[in-house]
């Protein structure tokens, strides 16, 4: 599915390949027509800002809201298992997933990181994709949320991902999400005790807190096919 091709490059920090890749992305879109007619116009907002705004000012945003805000982070685990020992194993098994799924991500990012998620999504049987990016639907809809509060267009990539998985959300998982604390990225006594951490363990043993279809259980139940969008997502700088 190029279309989740196409949101992974959306989710990735802004470049000069990204900007520049807009009229092929809104050709992909129009092409698939997998984003539904409600959502294109706020998506086509994010696309102007990409095409017309200083390259800087987009950077800025991006960092402010993805790397320096913590409950807007783009790591699929930070929501799901926080900085748990079941993080660390479920890191583990990601990436041996992927590279048994023929996917081989980046180096210089965590398995975890929803760009990445999103591009092997895309080179799976169309059903396949769609049950696996309806397993963290309910992180995707904090994330609109929390996104929509901060009137910014990547509300619109998010509004997508909620309405591509048809609304297969876990209610509970949604609740504790909408629960936990989320400050803006100048309240930066807020944002240091969100960050505090505890250590992480990548060892053996850790407890399946998802159960039985879990993100990792989906994920065993893909096999990857040709690749779709040819255009690489860009590296972040």
């Amino acid at each position: 599915m190029k279309t989740l091709k196409v949101l992974s490059a959306l989710l990735t920090y802004p470049t000069e390949a990204l900007t520049g890749a807009v009229p092929e992305i809104r050709q992909v879109l129009a092409v698939e027509a997998l984003v539904p007619p409600r959502h294109r116009v706020a998506l086509d907002g994010l696309l102007n800002d990409l095409a017309v705004k200083d390259l800087y000012d987009l950077q800025e945003r991006y960092i402010l809201l993805f790397d320096r805000t913590r409950s807007l982070s783009l790591h699929l685990f930070e929501h799901v298992h926080g900085e748990s020992r079941d993080r660390g194993q479920a890191m583990v098994d990601l990436l041996k997933l992927y590279e048994e799924g023929g996917y081989s991500p980046t180096p210089s990012e965590l398995p975890d990181f929803l760009p990445l998620f999103l591009e092997y999504a895309s080179t799976l049987p169309p059903q396949a994709a769609l049950d696996l990016i309806a397993e963290p639907s309910h992180v995707f809809a904090a994330l609109r949320e929390r996104l929509a509060k901060r009137r910014t267009p990547y509300e619109a990539v998010f509004a997508v991902l909620v309405d591509l998985a048809d609304g297969q959300l876990d209610a509970a998982a949604l609740a504790a999400l909408r629960a936990e604390p989320d400050p803006e990225p100048d309240d930066l006594d807020a944002l240091d005790a969100a960050w505090e951490e505890v250590e992480v363990t990548f060892g053996p043993g850790a407890a399946d807190a998802c159960g039985k279809d879990s993100l990792i259980a989906k994920i065993r139940q893909a096999r990857r096919p040709a690749p779709g969008l040819e255009t690489a997502v860009s590296a972040r700088s």
